[in-house]
């Protein structure tokens, strides 16, 4: 008995491979089919099933293609209605794995198809629960995602069924089964997820706020509160996993077109293009083409790109570093942005080599800030971290317009100012200030270090309460 999480940071997410006397199981498979079908050549085995404990909304699954490759069979819960050949477990049926059982519990409340996965061995021991969105480690599935897409499922309802089902489904199981979920920290399926990726049901019971004697009326105020709006591309993840997709293959041969200078810039006039340049932050500030976006690959980028970027059907063309063509297509994909056309062969650099126009963002680290606040007394600090990040700390005076909302707030950024822009380290304030410079804001200078170098200086004021100039 083989049991292997496979998990990938920048969708804080975990899939999960199990394998038996030659049979194999894959829980919520990314979109990319080839680490399963490797994984299960390497032990021998031949994939039997695909269980899928929900309509994702984060990521967009690969149990299409992968069962299309491999002829297993996908498994939802009920109450589920793919348009596409799945089969519907009832509550508590039992799915043969080698010698081992794998009982599906149908556990509604972060959607209404969620089940939980119950993994019995050969002695027929309850050992794991693949939990889903329903439990995670210190935290449960946000119960508001579902109502995005039946409007008669407010988010009291739905956590009003994730009690029932935690309390009468997953509570009364044994102490010393392991729990897998779907999700670790860094998730926005849920509020406060650990960094644990896995743990004791004994020790979530004692310690994971959902789950202590509490009344159903308590639960749902505790769970519904403090939910912050989820991405703009989650319901469209949802229903490319309930009505199916473009098989990655072809995303990939479409998006992996090797593109000159010329060719690159003829494309972006003729198709209206999104320019997504994936370097690092700091090499993207001295050099870019004109109004490319910069969503560093060395981060969060496909949550970045589905909050930022409201058209998944958007053509993107984009330039990354050599030899991560593939792996910015297949980023992208996960979200279900599959309309990449092309790359910049050779990189930035061909586009300098061409002679092409070029443009950068001026940045300024802590001491040289702290000098300009000085001199300047004009000057506008602008803190674009999420407004809990803000008013845990913050700069005296600094504006707080978190990332996330930029496109809501552009109204209230004055062309004419010069804005002083930063985050925790640089990553998100770059993506801020690339997004307004191809708006045509060219007053932002973005602050090396972010945050941290600016408390790491000793040279500012910083407070903890409630900046009045908090837009958010």
């Amino acid at each position: 008995m083989q049991i292997e999480q496979i998990y990938t940071g920048c969708l804080s997410q975990g899939a999960y491979y199990i394998e038996s006397q030659g049979e194999a199981a894959i829980i919520d498979p990314l979109r990319e089919t080839a680490p399963y079908i490797h994984r299960a050549e390497k032990d021998g085995a031949k994939i039997k099933y695909i269980f899928e404990t929900h309509f994702h909304a984060d990521f967009v699954s690969g149990h299409i293609d992968l069962a299309s490759k491999t002829g297993a069979t996908i498994i939802y819960g009920p109450t589920a209605q793919p348009d596409f050949k799945a089969y519907i477990a009832k509550d508590n049926e039992e799915f043969i794995v080698g010698d081992l059982r794998i009982i599906v519990l149908h556990t509604p409340g972060h959607t209404m198809e969620s089940i939980c996965l119950l993994l019995k061995n050969a002695d027929g021991k309850d050992i794991g629960l693949f939990s889903g969105d329903t439990l995670f480690i210190g935290d449960v599935g946000r119960p508001d995602l579902a109502q995005k897409i039946n409007s008669d499922l407010t988010q009291e309802k739905l956590a009003g069924h994730l009690y029932e089902s935690l309390h009468h489904k997953i509570m009364p199981l044994a102490d010393d089964i392991i729990v897998y979920p779907a999700h670790g920290s860094g998730s926005a399926c849920g509020k406060n997820m650990s960094a644990e990726r896995t743990d004791t049901l004994g020790h979530q019971k004692a310690v994971n706020y959902a789950l202590q004697p509490i009344s159903k009326e308590t639960f749902i105020k505790e769970v519904t509160t403090g939910l912050m709006p989820p991405p703009a591309y989650f319901p469209l993840n949802v229903m490319m996993n309930i009505h199916g997709y473009e098989s990655i293959d072809n995303v990939l041969k479409n998006g992996l077109q090797s593109l000159t200078a010329d060719a690159f810039e003829e494309a972006a006039n003729a198709t209206g293009a999104i320019i997504l340049d994936t370097r690092d932050p700091e090499v993207f500030a001295q050099a870019f083409i004109p109004n490319a976006i910069n969503i560093g690959l060395n981060g969060s980028f496909a949550p970045w790109v589905g909050t930022l970027v409201p058209d998944i059907t958007q053509p993107i063309l984009f330039i990354c570093d050599a030899g991560r063509e593939a792996e910015v297509v297949i980023r992208l994909a996960r979200v279900g942005y599959d309309h990449t056309i092309g790359f910049l062969e050779g990189g930035f650099n061909s586009w300098k080599i061409a002679g092409k126009e070029t443009d950068n963002i001026p940045v300024i680290n802590a001491t040289a800030l702290a000098e300009e606040i000085k001199t300047n007394k004009e000057a506008v600090i602008m803190d674009v971290r999420r407004s809990s990040e803000h008013m845990s700390e913050h700069l005296m005076d600094a504006i707080n317009i978190p990332l996330d909302y930029i496109n809501d707030h552009l109204s209230e950024i004055n062309k004419n100012t010069t804005y002083f822009v930063h985050c925790v380290g640089g990553y998100r304030s770059m993506i801020f200030s690339s997004i307004l410079r191809s708006r045509g804001y060219t007053n932002l200078v973005n602050v090396t270090g972010g945050f941290k170098g600016i408390k790491e200086s000793g040279l500012f004021t910083i407070s903890n309460y409630v900046s009045p100039n908090t837009m958010l």
